[in-house]
């Protein structure tokens, strides 16, 4: 990780301008309740460019005559370290971390604003916007307290995001082998709860087996909050609730991925809950299937990435017509978009260490993006009927449908990373019934 982390600095300062200087900020911990602390995650960014997995953390990069980075950490406590764990301290945050000096944290600002002196870009990582009210205070200060007649400095201030978050859409050998065990720690998530599932079965139970089984593969968390909706909570997209009895008759869908090492898997499967389809179920649930399966088939290097969504979309359209879903032409029907009623999202987002990964969909001149080989991503149609919608025959209302894949771009195609969790009637329904 330190040399990885390393190539990454030194890829992304030689992109920058002479006289620039980068502020990387970590997150904080975060307050529970009282004393009682939330888990901590590390900011993904900081974490790309330094490795360091420590609270409340500030990196700089100066890209100067010399380039040097700088770490600003907690210093070691063995008070604060026998109750809370191990810090790395300054000693550490060079030694093990790699940079070329560290300090506490107390001693960030006062570091800070000499290297300002002559500096002409600052480039800000800073999501939460822990220095956002510090920003223009320390880009003028060289320029309000220098003597009249001294040369003033004049620093433009950049978001660090549009030059990072791009070169994090091409993920590196390293980077898809933790994408890889985490699908493959979801994927026995999957399976488990399917074999598990049943009439009178809660959802927080099925839930709670999906966590128990991916910890057994080496995740220590999931990359989302886990969505285990029955009947027609699915039709609630981001439902977290995970709290209801499932009933005899219900689709189930479920929407969990672990995380493995901070890379994310994002897989979604929809199946009955006594494991037996009826028509209604089968129809819309093999239309999405085949939906899904047209646009894996056109991935490859230089296909463009809105044609995954259009395709997916004439596929449910056409078939949601012919169920008798939607009324009028397919081509009034593509036109009025009136098959949103029933699918209602995009369908697909980058995968990596965001679960909704960063990065441009679109290219500099605003065209949509092409793929290229080292990309990873979902694709995730859906249709939802509520069970509200009386105007659709009662066998349909009441499920939603999703059928979620990760999907990797290779050299002359793609690979289904999630394809072993089962995913066609037959499949389902053979490990359901075991």
């Amino acid at each position: 990780m330190l040399n990885t982390c390393r190539q990454r600095r030194t890829e992304l300062l030689e992109q920058l301008p002479n006289n620039s200087l980068v502020i990387l900020a970590g997150y904080q911990q975060k307050v529970r309740s009282k004393n009682i602390k939330y888990h901590f995650r590390q900011d993904n960014d900081f974490l790309y460019l330094t490795g360091f997995k420590e609270p409340d953390a500030i990196a700089i990069l100066v890209k100067h005559e010399v380039s040097e980075y700088l770490l600003f950490c907690r210093p070691k406590d063995p008070a604060q370290e026998v109750s809370f764990g191990t810090r790395a301290g300054v000693e550490g945050a060079v030694e093990h971390y790699g940079a070329d000096k560290a300090y506490s944290i107390a001693q960030f600002e006062q570091t800070l604003l000499p290297l300002l002196q002559s500096i002409t870009t600052l480039y800000i990582s800073d999501e939460l916007g822990r220095f956002s009210s510090s920003l223009v205070r320390w880009t003028n200060n060289q320029r309000l307290t220098a003597p009249f007649d001294t040369p003033k400095n004049f620093i433009s201030i950049t978001p660090l995001a549009k030059m990072l978050h791009a070169k994090r859409v091409v993920k590196s050998q390293a980077e898809i082998i933790k994408i890889r065990n985490a699908v493959a720690a979801s994927t026995s998530g999957h399976k488990a709860v399917m074999q598990a599932c049943h009439p009178g079965i809660n959802e927080r139970e099925l839930s709670s087996l999906f966590d128990f089984t991916i910890a057994k593969y080496g995740c220590n968390d999931v990359a989302y909050p886990n969505i285990v909706a029955g009947g027609n909570n699915a039709c609630c997209l981001h439902y977290e609730e995970n709290c209801n009895e499932l009933q005899d008759g219900q689709m189930l869908l479920i929407d969990a991925g672990g995380e493995y090492e901070h890379y994310a898997s994002d897989i979604t499967r929809s199946y009955p809950v006594n494991g037996k389809f009826t028509p209604e179920q089968k129809a819309i649930y093999q239309l999405v299937l085949n939906a899904l399966d047209q646009a894996i088939a056109i991935v490859q290097p230089g296909s463009i990435w809105i044609s995954l969504y259009d395709t997916c979309m004439q596929v449910m359209a056409k078939g949601l017509k012919e169920l008798g879903l939607l009324s009028g032409s397919i081509e009034h029907i593509m036109t009025t978009e009136s098959y949103k009623r029933f699918t209602v999202h995009k369908t697909g987002h980058w995968l990596g260490m965001d679960v909704h990964d960063v990065g441009p969909y679109h290219d500099d001149k605003g065209n949509w993006r092409t793929l290229e080989a080292g990309m990873v991503f979902t694709i995730e149609p859906g249709i939802y009927i509520p069970e509200d919608a009386l105007d659709v025959p009662e066998g349909y209302r009441g499920m939603g449908i999703r059928i979620e894949d990760d999907i990797m771009v290779t050299d002359n195609g793609s690979e289904n990373l999630s394809a072993n969790v089962p995913r066609t009637i037959d499949d389902i329904e053979r490990i359901m019934c075991k």
